[in-house]
Formats: C-alpha cells, structure tokens, sequence
C-alpha cells in the first residue's frame, strides 16, 4: 500500500499524540505527521494549507489524507473544528478522511460523527483499526483516474 501524503494527530493529550504518532511511524503510514493539542490550531493550519497560505518549500505544511481528532479537548473541541471544518473548499476536504478518535461511546457524539461523514474509533488507535481505514479508504486510490 501506498505511503500516505501526511497525518494530522488532533488530540490535547501529549502522551495520546506521543504514542499514535510512534504508531504510524512503526507502520510506515506516512513520512510527514503534525501534532496538535487543540481545534483550533489544527484549523488554523488546515486553513491556512486550503488556501495555499505558506512557504511552498516547507516541510511543515503539507495536505493531509487522514485526519485522527479527538472530540473532548480546551479551547476548540472536536465538533467545533468540524464545524469549521466543513465550510473549507470542497476540493480540498474531498481527499481528505477524518476519524474521530476518542474514549466517548455516547450515542450523541456517534450520531455527530456521522453527521460529518467522520470515521468513529475509540482509544486506544491501534494496527488494526489503522488498517481498517486505510484498507477501507485507501486501498484502490492509486488506480482512481479524477
């Protein structure tokens, strides 16, 4: 399978960003991951990639296929960035696969998940509920003419 472009890790836990980005390392997922602790910064520089509102040349900026976002966090939680989220260039969010990651079960936040077309996995990430979504999303994309 094919290396993804990159990874956002959207969680304000350090240790839960420290261990899934180990993770996807291990697996090879990808060469380019960016952690971080809130929506809001993570909005900010999806925004910012949208609109090709950056150096070219960085390698800190790059467009993410996966998207792995914790719902409960400070300053912009999970939903409030989707909400966001959903109003960014369609072109731009067509490519890209978010999956809310989190410990909750309640019925509401599946239900929310839903709602954003989001993948729903509940801590912890493990080999094989990253292979679940890169086999269910990523799979034939190479053979995919747009």
């Amino acid at each position: 399978m094919r290396k993804l472009t990159g990874v956002l890790l959207i969680d304000d836990d350090d240790t839960t960003n420290f261990l899934n980005q180990r993770l996807l390392d291990r697996m090879e997922v990808t060469d380019n991951i960016r952690t971080f602790i809130n929506g809001k910064q993570a909005f900010d520089y999806l925004y910012n990639v949208s609109n090709n509102n950056y150096e070219a040349e960085s390698s800190n900026y790059f467009r993410p296929e996966l998207i792995f976002l914790d719902i409960n966090m400070p300053v912009m939680d999970g939903f409030e960035l989707l909400d966001l989220y959903e109003r960014l260039d369609a072109d731009f969010r067509k490519r890209i696969i978010m999956a809310v990651l989190t410990t909750s079960t309640h019925p509401q936040d599946t239900a929310n998940s839903k709602k954003y077309n989001a993948e729903y996995l509940t801590k912890p990430l493990t080999v094989e509920k990253v292979n679940f979504l890169l086999e269910k999303h990523f799979n034939d994309q190479e053979n995919e003419a747009e």
